[in-house]
C-alpha cells in the first residue's frame, strides 16, 4: 500500500510520565513502554514531574513512587490534588510502602517488586493501544 494512502491515526493518547528515583526502575519501564509505542516523561523526583507536567501535553498517566528525595510521592500527589488544572491527572502509585499511599486519590496502587505485565496492563488501561503513538 502507497505510504499516501495510509490514514494515521490522530493522536489520543500524549503519553506517560514516570516519576521514580530508583534509575534501574525508571529506565526499565521508560524502554518497555517506548517499545509498545507509548511516548515517555521521566522525573527522578516529584518536584521535577510537577516541572513536566506544566511544560508538556498532558500525559494520560502518572506513575508515581512515593520514597524519592527532594519531593516524595505523598507531596507531589498534595500538590497535584490542590490543583484544579493538575489534578486532572490520574495517577497510579508504584511503591514498596503500598499499606501508606491509600488516602493519596490515586486511581490505582502498584506494589514494588511488580511485574511488567502489570504495569503494561494498567498503562494499557488508562491510555489504550488505540491512544498509543503508533506510527507504521
Amino acid at each position: 500500500m502507497p505510504m499516501s494512502s495510509v490514514a494515521v491515526r490522530p493522536r489520543l493518547c500524549q503519553g506517560v510520565l514516570i516519576v521514580e528515583d530508583e534509575p534501574d526502575i525508571r529506565e526499565s519501564l521508560k524502554q518497555m513502554l517506548e517499545f509498545e509505542g507509548y511516548r515517555v516523561w521521566v522525573a527522578p523526583d516529584g518536584a521535577k514531574g510537577l516541572e513536566v507536567l506544566k511544560q508538556k501535553d498532558r500525559p494520560c498517566l502518572v506513575l508515581l513512587d512515593l520514597m524519592m528525595p527532594v519531593m516524595d510521592g505523598w507531596a507531589f500527589a498534595e500538590v497535584l490534588n490542590a490543583d484544579s488544572n493538575l489534578s486532572r491527572n490520574p495517577v497510579v502509585v508504584v511503591t514498596a510502602f503500598a499499606d501508606t499511599a491509600r488516602g493519596l486519590g490515586a486511581q490505582r496502587i502498584i506494589r514494588k517488586p511488580f511485574e511488567m505485565s502489570e504495569i503494561l496492563s494498567v498503562v494499557d488501561r488508562f491510555c489504550g493501544k488505540e491512544a498509543a503513538a503508533y506510527v507504521h
